[in-house]
């Protein structure tokens, strides 16, 4: 599935397909569904789970089309690798992150949960760490398709 973003903010269902696997093949099939329906304009940012078939198949289709990994499936991958106990403050520490105003306040975020929970809880750093160049684009509220120069 498909959910695009108008303007405004609004989301919008674009396309789907019953497609039998994730597999890079299924995307591109319905990436190129949206060209022959009359999409000429690639998407200016594109954010996904961690599905490698449509990271794929969407750097095929749309080459200069920015990458996103979606912060919610990350912060489910995240808290599910720490004790109930500590989610609730991993939650807001993560919130720290994508909720930050400046690439600069992200980052300090970011480096600051990985050295909190790299001692006692390496898996969820790491899970946290191994998308690092993903998790890049700041969705900013109010403005998740603008993203200032210094953080391209």
């Amino acid at each position: 599935m498909l959910i695009g973003a108008t303007p405004e903010g609004r989301k919008e269902l674009v396309g789907f397909t019953d497609g039998a696997r994730e597999s890079a093949h299924d995307w591109r099939d319905l990436l190129l569904d949206l060209k022959r329906r009359g999409l000429e304009v690639s998407p200016r940012l594109t954010i996904a789970d961690g599905a490698l078939g449509f990271w794929k198949a969407a750097g095929e289709v749309w080459p200069k089309t920015r990458e996103q990994r979606c912060w919610v499936h990350k912060t489910a991958n995240v808290l599910a690798k720490l004790p109930k106990s500590q989610q609730p403050k991993a939650k807001r520490a993560l919130q720290e992150i994508w909720m930050a105003e400046t690439k600069a306040a992200a980052e300090l975020a970011f480096d600051a949960f990985v050295e909190s929970y790299a001692l006692k809880y390496a898996k969820a750093a790491d899970c946290l760490s191994q998308d690092r160049d993903a998790l890049r684009v700041l969705r900013l509220p109010g403005r998740a398709l603008e993203t200032p120069a210094d953080d391209a």
